[in-house]
């Protein structure tokens, strides 16, 4: 008798202990973390998103030591030639058959491919995408967007630029949704800032041959030209404005410029400019360091847009170890619960309109005599504090959004 319950004794431990190191054992899919960055490798957003994304989302998973809870971390990579049917088929294809668990970067094609990620219940975190429908009518609880949005850049721009004086503007606006959207959010700040809209043109995507279009901006009178547009159409404006001697009797406000648009141009051709970005690489000791180590891979310093990889990977990588799981909601949750902090941001917040909120920069192109060494061209005017950088949770059209 006493055998027979010490068996069933020792069975009920062995029972209670096999379910306990099974119930504590992380909740990995597949034996790997996979990670998928689509973005532009061969086109006019390569050098702002690209391979440089890749680099950096590589560099994330090189620093969280290779593996999350004892598991691999694979980083893969595809080019979507900006084209919105290739990034949402290459989505459906890495989510299906590939078993990738988390897409980021998506440079300009988000929202095909956040609603993809919907429907497969897996995760997408834009770095590269400014869409505002994104974390309004588009939104959803699997995707984040990280580091900016047309609405942001553009009002901080209008808003200090109005504060300065800088009261008239011409707008020249790239012919589709999304210059027609940094024009609107730039003009109804104005508007209601006792600015004047002076008047707008449209030009073509990737229009090749811009003077038309300066010659009346200049006859506008204004005293800022907005370059409502991105990459190659506002280097493009900047070049022609320079032929055609817009400054100084008017200032140039780019409602999107990044620090590789302003290399490809020079300091002689860009300085003066007024901008908005979500990150600067010489701002900090922290920032310079994560950002040489880029460049000696690289040989260019890092876009807000790669920079934004690496942080959305990291807080992605930490979110799945808090978890032990890579469970989407799981992990979405404790992103949503867990302050960004690193080098990117600081006391950043992943909010339930999917905004990451976080402080933006106001930032005015140096003059060359002003250059001290290598891609030493920006001075920050303001750091603009994400509460005044960001819409509120009030104005979002999100129906996450619990008003």
């Amino acid at each position: 008798m006493k055998i027979k319950k010490f068996a069933r004794l020792a069975l009920a431990l062995l029972v209670a202990s096999y379910v306990a190191n099974t119930v504590a054992q992380p909740k990995i899919s597949d034996d790997v973390v996979k990670i998928g960055v689509l973005t532009d490798l061969s086109g006019v957003n390569a050098d702002l998103s690209g391979p440089g994304s890749v680099y950096a989302a590589q560099l994330a998973a090189q620093d969280f030591g290779g593996k999350v809870l004892g598991i691999p971390i694979e980083i893969v990579s595809a080019d979507h030639l900006n084209k919105a049917d290739i990034a949402a088929t290459k989505a459906r294809e890495w989510f299906d058959k590939d078993k990738v668990d988390m897409i980021v970067d998506v440079v300009v094609q988000g929202l095909p491919v956040m609603q993809v990620a919907k429907d497969k219940n897996k995760i997408v975190l834009l770095t590269g995408t400014g869409n505002t429908r994104v974390t309004n009518e588009d939104c959803n609880n699997n995707t984040v967007q990280w580091v900016f949005d047309t609405d942001v850049l553009s009002r901080i721009v209008a808003r200090e630029l109005l504060k300065k004086g800088f009261d008239s503007w011409y707008f020249l606006t790239a012919d589709y949704v999304f210059g027609v959207s940094l024009e609107k959010s730039a003009t109804q700040v104005l508007l209601a800032g006792g600015g004047k809209v002076l008047g707008s043109v449209r030009h073509p995507y990737l229009a090749s041959d811009f003077s038309s279009f300066i010659l009346k901006a200049q006859q506008s009178g204004a005293k800022v030209i907005g370059l409502a547009n991105a990459s190659g159409d506002t280097i493009n404006a900047i070049k022609a404005a320079e032929e055609f001697g817009v400054t100084p009797k008017q200032t140039l406000a780019a409602l999107l410029l990044q620090i590789t648009d302003v290399h490809s141009l020079g300091l002689k051709t860009a300085q003066g400019m007024y901008l908005a970005d979500g990150f600067y690489w010489d701002r900090n000791d922290e920032t310079r360091a994560w950002s040489k180590r880029f460049y000696a891979k690289m040989k260019r310093m890092p876009t807000m847009n790669q920079a934004g990889v690496y942080s959305a990977v990291t807080h992605y990588l930490k979110a799945i170890q808090a978890a032990s799981t890579d469970d989407t909601q799981a992990v979405m949750k404790k992103m949503r619960d867990t302050p960004v902090n690193d080098f990117f941001a600081k006391n950043g917040q992943v909010r339930a309109d999917g905004r990451m909120v976080h402080d933006m920069y106001f930032i005015e192109v140096k003059k060359p005599g002003e250059s001290k060494y290598p891609w030493d061209y920006y001075h920050i005017r303001r750091t603009v504090p994400a509460a005044e950088a960001f819409p509120s949770l009030s104005e979002s059209r999100c129906a996450l959004v619990k008003k």
